[in-house]
């Protein structure tokens, strides 16, 4: 089962597809077309055998819109990529999908500049496909079995209901599977052959962070847990010696392995932290006694220092949890959720979907049951089985429509169904806290950001030396009578 979220390659390729299915059936989804930069047609190389024109069908790159019968006779080749030839049909069938898809306030560009940008991007494709075909790349039937099953439950139909719609729409379903592996093989294939293609130094990475925080300083954090056992002041020698042998007693247990947690509990004369096992929480170096931070120097992460500290306050038994470097003064807000899936298909309607969802949220609002227990008896979720909880996440870990809903709930709130690619939920803000960046997990997002960021660049740079070594015929439009 689906988490509302996943990575840039999964979710691209997923939009891309499920928004192909929405436009052809005319459901108001936003523009289908992954259209690449416009580019110059390239010199034609020596030029390699053609199919007759009988081959089209099976050639041509096949597009969602449009109908499924055979192009009219007077159709003709305004291409050739490699042996593959584009027909004006297809080109105009992106041009009246682009000009339906455009937003009332759109710009476009002159017919004529419009018509040259969709025969690039068409030539853009056959030259890639060809690449994908060469280089063994396949999207296999079973594949695209589970994929065309995806895109039904995407668009909250099942499988037959989006047969029919297509049908209705006089679309070709075999056309349409076609379709969809071309798509999925095109993302398959730039997602292989690009990302191996951008360079992101360190130095980039260093301007990055100060171009977006500025000048920062790290400071080493410290994550300890300690018991305490009290010395009063003023007290006598043998209260003392007590105390201190009451400490090497814990700590002789911590440094065989005992429960920590239990010893902070039996021996801690800590009220504030015995009952969360003696945990401190995270703290900068310099908010901690220097003789904590001087012994937990040499220690790996969950050892015990070996010797009884002695402060003001007392004997410390101390354990380091965990060390991290963080940067003063910056934070990021993480939100701890859970949450209810419904996926309307064929045995449940959207609307019936959303309907059991407001019942469930009444049961929790009331006291009747509890969210992890409903959570677990109802949603069609992987997170089912842990209450549906999803742990601790930062901003734009989910989809956007999720990430919105979470962001406006106060802790311990309740969502009304939200709607996403991956169905209905009931969204509830459990935690929310801020934490201190590290800075090697800010490095790691710099680099991801930068490589984000010039992934489109490189894409152009990849699609015009692909294109570069193709055969690419353009043909002129035949004389009428």
């Amino acid at each position: 089962m689906h988490k509302p979220h996943r990575s840039r390659k999964q979710t691209e390729w997923h939009r891309r597809v499920a928004l192909c299915l929405a436009v052809t059936l005319a459901w108001g989804a936003q523009p289908a077309l992954a259209q690449s930069p416009k580019r110059v047609p390239a010199t034609p190389n020596a030029p390699r055998a053609l199919q007759p024109d009988n081959a089209l069908a099976g050639t041509m790159s096949r597009q969602l819109a449009g109908s499924s019968k055979a192009p009219k006779a007077t159709d003709y080749i305004v291409a050739v990529v490699n042996q593959f030839p584009i027909t004006n049909s297809e080109v105009q069938q992106r041009m009246t999908r682009a000009l339906q898809q455009a937003p009332s306030d759109a710009k476009l560009p002159p017919p004529a500049e419009l018509r040259q940008q969709i025969l690039d991007t068409l030539i853009d494709e056959r030259v890639q496909l060809d690449r994908a075909r060469d280089t063994g790349l396949r999207v296999d039937d079973a594949e695209l079995d589970a994929a065309i099953v995806n895109i039904a439950e995407q668009n909250q139909v099942s499988p037959a209901e989006m047969r029919e719609r297509l049908r209705n729409d006089n679309v070709d379903f075999a056309r349409f599977r076609e379709t969809v592996r071309e798509r999925i093989t095109l993302d398959r294939l730039r997602e292989r052959d690009v990302p191996p293609r951008i360079r992101v130094s360190e130095a980039d990475i260093d301007a990055y962070i100060t171009e977006q925080l500025g000048s920062s300083s790290s400071e080493r954090e410290l994550s300890l847990a300690q018991i305490l056992i009290k010395v009063p002041e003023g007290a006598s020698n043998a209260l003392i010696k007590d105390r201190q042998a009451r400490a090497e007693q814990a700590l002789e247990k911590a440094l065989k392995g005992d429960d920590f947690i239990r010893l902070a509990h039996d021996y801690s004369d800590d009220d504030a932290t015995k009952e969360q096992g003696g945990q401190l929480g995270w703290r900068g170096v310099s908010r901690l006694p220097d003789l904590f931070v001087e012994s937990t120097t040499v220690l790996k992460q969950g050892e015990v220092a070996p010797k009884v500290l002695r402060s003001g306050a007392g004997f410390h038994v101390i354990k380091l949890m965990d060390r991290r470097d963080a940067l003063n003064g910056y934070a990021v807000v993480q939100s701890h959720a859970r949450h209810i899936l419904l996926r309307p298909s064929g045995g449940m309607s959207l609307q019936a979907a959303q309907a059991q969802l407001e019942e469930i949220r009444g049961q929790i609002l009331t006291g009747q049951a509890s969210f992890a227990q409903l959570a677990r008896q109802y949603s069609q979720d992987g997170t089912a089985t842990k209450g549906g909880d999803l742990g601790w996440s930062t901003n734009g870990m989910f989809v956007p429509e999720f990430q919105k809903a979470l962001d406006q709930l106060k802790p311990g709130q309740i969502s009304t169904p939200v709607a996403t690619r991956f169905g209905l939920h009931l969204i509830q803000l459990m935690e929310r806290r801020e934490v201190p960046i590290d800075p090697k997990q800010l490095r790691e997002n710099a680099k991801t950001a930068l490589r984000e960021q010039r992934f489109e660049q490189t894409y152009k740079e990849w699609a015009s030396d692909l294109r570069s070594q193709a055969y690419i015929e353009i043909r002129e439009a035949p004389v009428s009578d």
